[in-house]
């Protein structure tokens, strides 16, 4: 019985207890009502409005719209309020406004035509009309809305009541926010830093082209999030800033599709390219958003993001370019055992970034609703993405540093033999002015030459061209320098007989064109040719009986010319890089005519024309400009 009783007075004791708490005034109220409209005019500050024509604050889209100016009147009732309470009027939004209490201005914030204002700022005003005992008061905003993140544009809250209590309230809930979404916030961070880690490596190593675009792709989407945690912990920053940021995002899809392809080592189809183009120019329409004047930047923005046709065409860009990693891999079949977890890992930043860029369409219903859901799971499945693109990459960047580490080696050993096919110091015997230009189409190449005093007194040339570039005719062109030494008894069929002989016993493939000629101290010129082109004899070409290249055959035989210099005379060799020279716009060769018409100039202005021409093969040339018996014999 005794419980039975208690149990009753406790619910009474309950009872009236919250009937005496129904019964105490506020400290902080809402608005009863309010309503909007699109324009401007200030005659909409009254308090004794029709508001007929005026729309419900439920009814608002919260949506990007083409004019960036609205007016908001909204109802306060203060006898809601504690007698004692301070009356001070709070908003916050994302926009620039005016302030009316009861007709009458009580402040602003931002500049009303321009946008511009603080993100993140709270602000309170003061005016005598909210002092009132009773009645309505009637609080009016003349508004400019800005290009808005996510195309999304709320309307801005209003309390009335105690600051003191409405600011640490404000406060719980952005703190609530940013906790509520601490993983979106922590993935994003590390995202930002491998892709700065990522830009650093391409900064200093610019041949590997895939850091750059796995950096900016990465950097681009931790900026999107930092531009939106900015924004939920009411951090104050320009208007401008935000809208930059997020314009600059949005070529995270253009860095991703070229950071896909790349990675899959094949080159972008034909309609990646038209995909790609779509994307620039829609990331570069963004960053004007952030400069021009107001109501083209709303304009502007809404064409891009929310207009049906316009904005559906460029949501569809970005839903087919996030589609690209099936693209680039495709067919799985030809992928290399090395390039399946690089597959696997864009797979999973394709099924996470599709379903998101289509909840963006214009029109697609609580796309909002949908994106806040979904945005944890979605930053931590691409941090997955990324951490496991990001092990893969370092492991590329190793082998490729190991791979460097090996060919420098080889670099260095094929300065050597440049060395040995190109000697610093020429050998000229007296009377003979000897001047050559080497200038090989590659590191090394298959041109060689030599320029000796024989003991007898012989002034021996040999210029050599190799078949094939690089490294492999650079060896093959060191065997036969190498041949060639010690061959001072030989004359210069001779000598073309060994290297012959070496050629073909050596069984590299690939043959030699070579010219040989030795200049007795009388100015006797002896000279015999393999195949290669002709020399020039003041200005003219020097008729030589032609034989096959080296290492074609065995049974080749070299004839000799002789011809007897006068002081004064210029032989020019040359191999066939300057003849073979091609003008990269009209793909037209420099030709015998123009050689025959510079081979009276120097070995280093014959081969700077047929550079500048557009050179295509090893270039070198030697000439020689006799002074005279007398001078060789003195």
């Amino acid at each position: 019985m005794r419980k039975r009783i208690a149990i009753f007075i406790l619910g009474v004791l309950s009872l009236w207890g919250a009937e005496l708490l129904r019964a105490q005034p506020a400290l902080a109220i809402d608005p009863t009502g309010c309503v909007y409209r699109e324009g401007d005019d200030l005659h909409w500050a009254a308090t004794n409005l029709d508001e007929s024509a005026w729309q419900p604050i439920a009814a608002w889209p919260g949506v990007a719209t083409r004019t960036p100016f609205f007016w908001l009147r909204c109802r306060f009732q203060p006898g809601r309020l504690a007698e004692v309470v301070p009356r001070t009027l709070q908003i916050t939004g994302d926009l620039s406004y005016e302030v009316y209490v009861d007709g009458q201005w009580a402040g602003s914030f931002g500049n009303i035509q321009t946008g511009d204002h603080t993100v993140g700022a709270l602000r309170d005003y003061r005016s005598p009309a909210l002092d009132r005992p009773g009645g309505e008061i009637v609080v009016a905003l003349r508004m400019a809305f800005t290009p808005e993140v996510l195309v999304i544009e709320p309307m801005p809250e209003l309390s009335l009541g105690d600051a003191a209590l409405m600011r640490g309230q404000y406060s719980q809930q952005v703190s609530a926010n940013v906790r509520k979404r601490w993983i979106v916030w922590l993935s994003s961070g590390l995202i930002g830093a491998a892709g700065l880690f990522f830009f650093s490596l391409f900064w200093f190593d610019r041949s590997q082209r895939y850091l750059l675009w796995a950096g900016l792709c990465w950097i681009c989407l931790a900026e999107l999030r930092v531009n939106e945690f900015l924004h939920f912990a009411s951090i104050p920053y320009p208007s401008r800033v935000e809208t930059f940021l997020y314009g600059s995002g949005q070529f995270v899809e253009f860095c991703g599709i070229l950071l896909f392809f790349r990675l899959a080592d094949r080159p972008l189809t034909k309609f990646y390219r038209l995909i790609v183009s779509i994307l620039f120019c829609a990331g570069v329409l963004y960053i004007p958003v952030s400069l021009i004047p107001l109501p083209s930047a709303v304009m502007l923005r809404w064409l891009i993001d929310a207009s049906p046709h316009v904005g559906a065409f460029l949501q569809t860009a970005f839903v087919v370019g996030g589609m690209a990693p099936l693209f680039a891999f495709w067919p799985l079949t030809r992928l290399r055992r090395s390039q399946i977890p690089v597959a696997c890992a864009c797979f999973l930043w394709m099924v996470t970034e599709v379903p998101y860029l289509i909840s963006l369409f214009p029109g697609v219903p609580r796309a909002g609703q949908f994106l806040l859901f979904s945005q944890q799971y979605r930053s931590v499945a691409i941090l997955i993405a990324v951490a496991t693109l990001t092990l893969l990459l370092i492991k590329r960047v190793r082998a490729t540093n190991r791979q460097r580490a090996t060919l420098e080696g080889e670099m260095e050993a094929a300065r050597r033999i440049q060395q040995m096919l190109a000697p610093a110091q020429v050998d000229r015997a007296p009377g003979c002015d000897v001047e050559v230009a080497f200038s090989p189409a590659r590191e090394v190449g298959g041109d060689f030459y030599l320029c000796r005093v024989l003991p007898d007194g012989r002034q021996r040339l040999l210029l050599g061209d190799v078949s094939g570039k690089g490294a492999a005719a650079a060896m093959t062109a060191a065997l036969l320098i190498g041949a060639a030494e010690r061959r001072d008894a030989d004359s210069p069929a001779k000598l073309l007989d060994h290297l012959n002989l070496v050629l073909c016993d050596c069984k590299l493939g690939g043959f030699a064109t070579c010219l040989c000629a030795d200049i007795t101290s009388g100015g006797r010129l002896t000279a015999a040719n393999a195949g290669h082109p002709p020399p020039y004899y003041n200005g003219k070409e020097l008729p030589l009986e032609p034989s096959l290249p080296l290492g074609i055959t065995l049974q080749t035989e070299y004839a000799e010319t002789a011809l007897q210099l006068e002081a004064g005379d210029r032989l020019t060799m040359l191999s066939d890089g300057v003849v073979e020279a091609t003008n990269p716009a009209t793909n037209e060769l420099f030709g015998f005519e123009r050689t025959q018409q510079i081979s009276g100039e120097s070995a280093y202005r014959i081969a700077s024309a047929a550079q500048q021409f557009g050179q295509e093969d090893d270039i070198t040339v030697l000439t020689l400009k006799f002074a005279g018996s007398e001078v060789m014999l003195a």
